[in-house]
């Protein structure tokens, strides 16, 4: 395609929001007209679906659930006046709460104000909390916000050591929508010990955020915590961003909720259209299905230029990739659906990346984010008419050429800045792109039965490893693995029982394992 060809292209299939300012190109995914005739009725089937989940359909079978994140931007669409209420009661609850925060009115037992957040979450509960955060909060947040969204005791004490100092002026926040999450539950427990270490009462400072009646909410409700707020049944955590889970640690570090919301409930309206061209989400949903054959067959490698926004890849890691990649469709078929999702920010990874991206393995498809005001203010001219933004912008349309005339696909979504209008608006574009894209490739993106099979072996290792404990501590001359493995009654399993047992010496004094090393049927275990 030469020149003329390809600016003709790009007028065909650009697409530009007046009210938002923000424009989605695809016009260098190659597709053809035969292609769009093809998916059409997939496109009015998919807009069909989107309306009815809208309306309240159960969208996730497994729990018999329905998938409401949508109404959270326009309770007005939500199917019934509870959902309605209780929407617009969480929203004047976290105001009112961050303000109460903000003014003292709400403060810890021996100071004025809170001064730090510890945020306690995992998944969906971290990843859009930080990706925002890091988008929006200003300079002079009223708060610093930290996060525990690991088990890793090393990152939980580095957390806790760098609040050592501010621990009796800190919030805490403990997301979990069963309150039986183990990660978020064992961050909370390890945070509650420090704080009780330090002669302070850590319900005090303890936030939930949770679902009615979980055994989080219960905890909060008897221990006396300082308050609670709702994780709506029909809002799955990878879509949470928007309710309270993102809402209250954003509210608190003086970032615009309404203008969040505002941003997301546009474009949702935008994204309504059923007519692909006008529709930005189906735009982009085209374009996956084209770029990797409706199949995933590519990997798209996500690039904001804008260092405000370097978490967005990583926040879409588990948007698309836990909706999407499923092993069967709706029918029961093995598929083996997904995209694989990986990125950071421009130019930095041009470095890194763009050397295999242009050269090497023809694998992926580029999703460049592009936002076209520089900063706050005027720039300085390093040359004469050139300024730091006019090099970013260099390098991004540098790139993007570079890899075109290598026949490597890409996409641009492009921001006019980063507000919290249209931070909102891009989460909801990708989450109704999200959508849309499932129902082209027939598979439910609201259930997630690979995670849930995860859980269920890590508690079944768990349990292993207190049954090899309860033997150990009755025998008392050193056993071999298989004979430990035998008596714990996991036969079929001594290399679990050797990397439980392996882990156990790295940190419980008296437990030893003799023999060698690099032989592991020779090794001999004792716990004295």
């Amino acid at each position: 395609m030469d020149a003329a060809q390809l600016w003709q292209r790009y007028q065909d299939w650009l697409y530009y929001h007046d009210g938002l300012g923000i424009y989605v190109d695809v016009s260098r995914i190659p597709f053809d007209d035969a292609l769009v005739t093809t998916l059409q009725p997939k496109f009015q089937q998919a807009f069909a679906e989107l309306k009815a989940l809208e309306g309240g359909a159960i969208a996730n079978p497994d729990e018999g659930r329905m998938v409401g994140h949508y109404w959270l931007r326009a309770p007005e669409l939500a199917p019934n006046g509870e959902f309605r209420n209780e929407i617009i009661k969480t929203v004047d609850k976290i105001e009112a709460f961050a303000a109460d925060i903000h003014s003292g009115t709400i403060h810890p037992p021996n100071a004025a104000k809170f001064t730090d957040i510890i945020s306690i979450g995992i998944g969906g509960s971290a990843l859009g909390p930080q990706f925002v955060s890091q988008a929006l909060a200003p300079l002079e947040a009223p708060l610093n916000l930290y996060f525990i969204d690991n088990a890793d005791p090393a990152g939980i004490d580095r957390t806790l050591d760098e609040l050592r100092g501010r621990l009796a002026t800190t919030l805490v926040l403990t997301i979990s929508k069963s309150g039986g999450t183990p990660e978020a539950r064992n961050g909370m427990l390890e945070v509650k010990q420090r704080f009780t270490a330090q002669g302070l009462n850590f319900a005090q400072h303890a936030v939930a955020i949770t679902g009615y009646e979980s055994a989080l909410d219960k905890i909060a409700h008897t221990d006396g915590w300082i308050t609670t707020f709702p994780m709506h049944d029909w809002v799955g955590g990878r879509t949470s961003e928007l309710s309270a889970v993102g809402l209250v640690p954003a509210a608190l570090q003086g970032i615009n909720i309404r203008e969040m919301l505002a941003g997301a409930k546009e474009m949702d309206s935008a994204t309504r259209v059923p007519d692909l061209k006008a529709n930005p989400a189906a735009l982009l949903a085209l374009a996956w299905y084209a770029a990797g054959e409706g199949r995933g067959k590519k990997d798209m490698v996500v690039l904001p230029y804008k260092d405000s926004l370097m978490l967005f890849s990583r926040y879409l890691q588990q948007l698309v990739m836990e909706s999407l990649g499923k092993e069967k469709d709706l029918d029961g078929n093995v598929v083996h659906q997904g995209i694989a999702v990986y990125g950071n920010k421009g130019s930095t990874d041009q470095h890194a990346y763009v050397q295999q991206l242009r050269e090497g393995i023809p694998n992926f498809f580029m999703t460049f984010v592009e936002v076209l005001k520089d900063r706050q203010g005027p720039s300085l001219e390093l040359e004469p008419g050139v300024t730091s933004g006019d090099y970013l912008t260099g390098f991004l349309l540098g790139t993007q050429q570079a890899l075109y005339e290598n026949q490597r696909g890409s996409i641009t979504v492009t921001l006019p800045e980063v507000t919290a209008k249209t931070v909102g608006a891009l989460i909801a574009l990708y989450e109704r792109t999200v959508t849309l894209y499932a129902s082209l490739i027939h598979v439910n993106a609201y259930h997630q039965p690979g995670v849930e099979a995860g859980k269920k072996a890590a508690s079944a290792n768990l349990a292993l490893q207190k049954q090899v404990m309860q033997v150990l501590q009755n025998t008392d001359a050193p056993v071999t693995l298989q004979t430990l493995a035998e008596k714990a009654g996991a036969q079929d399993r001594t290399e679990t029982v050797y990397r439980i047992v392996r882990h156990l010496n790295a940190n419980i004094q008296g437990l030893s394992l003799k023999g060698d090393l690099k032989r592991p049927a020779s090794l001999q275990v004792l716990l004295k």
